[in-house]
């Protein structure tokens, strides 16, 4: 999204984004609507690979899902696809009498709105998420309760979280006084612009046009709901609520006001669960976030405005982002969400593979900082301090 304005040379100090964000969620959806379907929605894709991610789909309740490798067989149609099948998986196509192409429609008109070029705030991340809150909705602990309208919210928060994200925080957008910041009142800016995208697409497919009109405006304030939840700034509000409850004891369950709140809670766990992933897809999104904060910083640098915490590339490492993130974010809500799941195995498997990532992490930031005292004494590493980082970088 900036790549191409900074280039035009159309952003000036003061007038750096404005009027970007909604340009391509209002072009994209009107050519849905006039029945222009993007080339990238096409299944151009040989027998092989669909066997392939029909095969992949059929395990998509595993923990271990590869959603970069299931992106590239289905052509980068990872969301979309996903989608298709999880609701037809949860039985909701059926339930709220669903269109297949007006649902395959909207959710096109989604994962387009999803920005590409960004690193990490893309169509990928949403199907992750996605995928992620499948594998929690089918905690027993929650399970038993959860109705098709719980279900249908959750992957629907889940693909349209971040929908419209330009790649760059809340804190940027208010300083560089974004017509976004002043609509929302620099109050969850890009949460609330995430809602109001996921509602205009919602009527513009007419996807639950033949629902009651109450219901239909229930599912909106429950998005709402659901995807405010994300905002990074309300994790402390979340976390002692949860506590509270679970010290007490006192979640009900069959009320529906305590299932919204666990919903919220597992979209919040599903949204940051990378650190909780294999290693090697752990790592991935770990660069791809970090990228996508450098990139921010490279644009403040260049239009001479403070740079954001952990967006200096030159002070804030990958490694020590991520213990940063691990240890005050991602391990007090999972160490929670495993005191309510009951320490299911996914629950175990998750906060095992957290701290196994996150001493591979301290193993590359003392790598990182040896390496730098070896050459601010003496330029280069010595036998033994070669040996001591070989054995260092051994998990």
């Amino acid at each position: 999204l900036f790549t191409d304005t900074t280039h035009s040379g159309e952003i000036g100090t003061k007038k750096k984004v404005k009027r970007l964000l909604s340009f391509q969620r209002y072009f994209h959806a009107s050519r849905l609507l006039r029945g222009i379907v993007p080339q990238a929605s096409l299944y151009l894709l040989d027998e092989d690979y669909l066997g392939q991610a029909r095969h992949m789909l059929s395990k998509v309740g595993m923990w271990d899902f590869d959603i970069f490798l299931f992106d590239r067989l289905t052509n980068g149609n990872s969301l979309v696809t996903l989608l298709c099948h999880l609701f037809n998986v949860h039985g909701l196509i059926h339930h709220f009498q669903l269109d297949m192409v007006t649902l395959h429609r909207f959710l096109v008109m989604v994962q387009e709105d999803y920005h590409s070029q960004n690193p990490y705030h893309n169509a990928v991340h949403a199907a992750d998420v996605t995928q992620a809150m499948h594998c929690y909705l089918r905690e027993p602990k929650l399970a038993n309760f959860l109705t098709p309208s719980d279900i249908m919210l959750g992957l629907l928060a889940a693909a349209a979280h971040d929908v419209d994200h330009p790649g760059v925080n809340q804190p940027f957008l208010i300083k560089t006084k974004h017509h976004l910041a002043s609509l929302y009142q620099n109050v969850s800016v890009l949460e609330n612009h995430h809602w109001r995208s996921t509602i205009g697409m919602l009527r513009e497919s007419r996807l639950l046009a033949h629902l009651p009109k109450e219901v239909t405006q229930d599912i909106e304030q429950q998005l709402g709901s659901l995807i405010l939840a994300t905002d990074i700034n309300r994790q402390n509000e979340f976390l002692i609520r949860l506590k509270s409850h679970l010290d007490n004891q006192d979640l009900r369950l069959e009320d529906a006001q305590d299932r919204h709140f666990m919903l919220q809670i597992a979209l919040k766990c599903a949204d940051i669960c990378n650190p909780c992933r294999l290693w090697d897809l752990s790592k991935q999104w770990s660069e791809r976030v970090c990228e996508e904060f450098y990139r921010q910083g490279d644009l403040e640098q260049k239009f001479e405005l403070e740079i954001s915490p952990l967006c200096n590339q030159q002070k804030d490492t990958i490694p020590s982002i991520q213990i940063g993130f691990m240890t005050y974010i991602v391990e007090p809500l999972f160490e929670r969400w495993a005191q309510f799941t009951g320490d299911t195995p996914l629950s175990e498997n998750m906060l095992n593979h957290l701290r196994r990532n996150k001493a591979k992490w301290r193993s590359l930031l003392h790598k990182q900082h040896s390496s730098s005292r070896s050459n601010d004494h003496s330029g280069q590493v010595t036998g033994s301090q070669e040996q001591t980082l070989n054995e260092e970088e051994t998990p």
